[in-house]
C-alpha cells in the first residue's frame, strides 16, 4: 500500500502526569529532526497518540528505519485516515483498506474498535460486529478468529478515523533530552557503545570522551571510535566527541607506579579528566561500559577505587550483564562488527601482565603520590589539547 501517514504509540510517557506534554513535545521534536532529510512531514498530537503525515513523496523503508531508532516510540502504525465519521464511510474505507492490504488471501481476522470519540453513536462492540459482518460478506476467503488472528484490524475513532493492522516495534525508552546530559567514556570495545545506547534510551543526551595514545595506538583505532560514536548517534542524536591525548600520562604512570596497579591508576586519571570535561560541558554524570567481574579493573574493589575520584554520579548500564548479553545488544544496534576490529586502544596497550584485582585504596593513593611532580602539568596539557568532533 501507498501509506501517507503513521500513528506513533508511546508507553512510559503516558505515566508522566502533568509533565506529559514536555515528553510529548520532545518526542515530536526528535521525530521532526530524524525525518528532516526524508521529506516534508506534519507532526501533530492527539491525546495518547502522535501522528506523522507526509506532505511530499518519501521512501517508506527509510522513514520506518528512522522512526525505529527514535527513543520514546514503542509502536509505529502505518495508517489510512477517514475524515468522515459516518459509519458507511468508515465501512467502505475499511473494505478498501483490506482489499489493498491483503487482497483475497485466506486470512483470519479480528476487528478491534477503539472509540475515543464518545459522541459516536455506536458502541465499540457494535462496530466490531458490523465491520466484521461486512468483511465476511465482501471477502469469502476471510474468517474470524478472536483469539489468534492473522490480522488484528484496529479502528480508532477520534476527531478522524484511523485504520491500521500493523504495529512495527519501536525502540521504547524516553525521548533523548528529557533526562539531562552525561559524558560517556567511549573506548573501541564492545561494552561502552552499548552503555551509551542504553543510557540514551532513558532520555539522556550524550557527549563522549576517548583517550587516545599515539604513537602506541594508530589512526585506525581513533577512526574506529569515531565510527562507533556515529553508529550510537543514530539512536542518541548528535554526539560531541572529545579526543584526549593520554600518552604522556600513561608513560608517567608506567615509569613511576607499580605495574600491577597501572590499570587502576590509569583509570582514575581517566575518570578525573572525564569529570572535568563533563562539568565544562554541562553534563551531570559519567557513563562507562563496566560490568562487575568482567576484567581486573571491574571487580568491586577496583570500581570502588576508581569511583573515589569522582564527585558526580557514574552510571554503568551494563554492570549486571553477562558478556553475551552485551554482545547481543551490540549486534542488534550494529556496533559489534566495528567493535571487534583489531585496532588496539590505550587500555590494552598498557595493561599489566598481572594486574591487581583487589586494590587497596590507601595503597593506590600512596602510589599516585609518586606522580606529584609531573601529573598536574600533564593533565593540564591533555585538557588544553583536546580535539572535539561533532558527530
Amino acid at each position: 500500500m501507498n501509506y501517507k501517514a503513521f500513528m506513533i504509540k508511546y508507553a512510559e510517557i503516558g505515566t508522566k502526569g502533568k509533565n506529559r506534554y514536555v515528553f510529548e513535545d520532545m518526542l515530536c521534536n526528535r521525530i521532526k529532526e530524524r525525518l528532516l532529510e526524508h521529506g516534508d512531514f506534519v507532526i501533530r498530537r492527539e491525546y495518547g497518540r502522535i501522528f506523522v503525515e507526509a506532505c511530499s513523496d518519501f521512501d517508506y523503508e527509510d522513514v520506518i528505519n528512522e522512526l525505529k531508532k527514535v527513543f520514546g516510540i514503542v509502536g509505529i502504525c502505518p495508517i489510512v485516515i477517514e475524515e468522515c465519521v459516518e459509519f458507511d464511510a468508515i465501512k467502505n474505507k475499511v473494505i478498501q483498506y483490506m482489499r489493498e492490504r491483503y487482497g483475497n488471501k485466506h486470512i483470519t481476522f479480528k476487528v478491534y474498535a477503539r472509540r475515543a470519540d464518545k459522541s459516536f453513536p455506536m458502541q465499540s462492540m457494535e462496530i466490531n460486529s458490523e465491520i466484521g459482518h461486512y468483511l465476511l460478506e465482501e471477502f469469502s476467503e476471510y474468517s474470524v478468529d478472536v483469539h489468534d488472528p492473522d490480522v488484528l484490524l484496529t479502528i480508532e475513532l477520534r476527531e478522524m478515523v484511523y485504520i491500521y493492522s500493523e504495529v512495527i516495534r519501536g525502540a521504547g525508552g524516553l525521548p533523548v533530552g528529557t533526562n539531562g546530559k552525561a559524558m560517556l567514556l567511549l573506548s573501541g570495545g564492545i561494552d561502552s557503545p552499548v552503555a551509551g545506547y542504553m543510557i540514551s534510551k532513558r532520555g539522556v543526551e550524550l557527549e563522549a570522551v576517548y583517550f587516545n595514545a599515539p604513537p602506541y595506538t594508530s589512526e585506525r583505532a581513533k577512526q574506529k571510535v569515531i565510527d562507533l560514536a556515529r553508529i550510537v548517534s543514530g539512536y542518541s542524536g548528535r554526539i560531541k566527541l572529545h579526543i584526549v591525548n593520554f600518552t604522556d600520562i600513561q608513560l608517567a604512570i608506567y615509569e613511576k607506579c607499580p605495574h600491577d596497579e597501572l590499570t587502576i591508576i590509569m583509570r582514575r586519571y581517566m575518570m578525573r579528566i572525564a569529570e572535568t570535561l563533563a562539568k565544562k560541558n554541562g553534563c551531570q554524570a559519567l557513563v562507562t561500559g563496566e560490568s562487575i567481574g568482567q576484567v581486573a579493573s571491574q571487580t568491586m574493589q577496583s570500581l570502588y577505587c576508581t569511583n573515589e575520584v569522582c564527585g558526580i554520579p557514574v552510571f554503568r548500564p551494563c554492570i549486571g550483564m553477562d558478556k553475551q548479553d552485551i554482545i547481543d545488544i551490540s549486534e542488534r544496534i550494529e556496533t559489534y562488527d566495528t567493535s571487534i576490529l583489531p585496532y588496539e586502544d590505550c587500555c590494552t596497550i598498557f595493561v599489566a601482565k598481572h594486574p591487581v584485582t583487589k586494590p587497596n585504596l590507601d595503597i593506590i593513593k600512596r602510589s599516585e603520590k609518586k606522580l606529584c611532580d609531573v601529573i598536574e602539568n600533564l593533565v593540564s596539557s591533555a585538557l588544553d589539547t583536546v580535539e572535539t568532533i561533532i558527530i
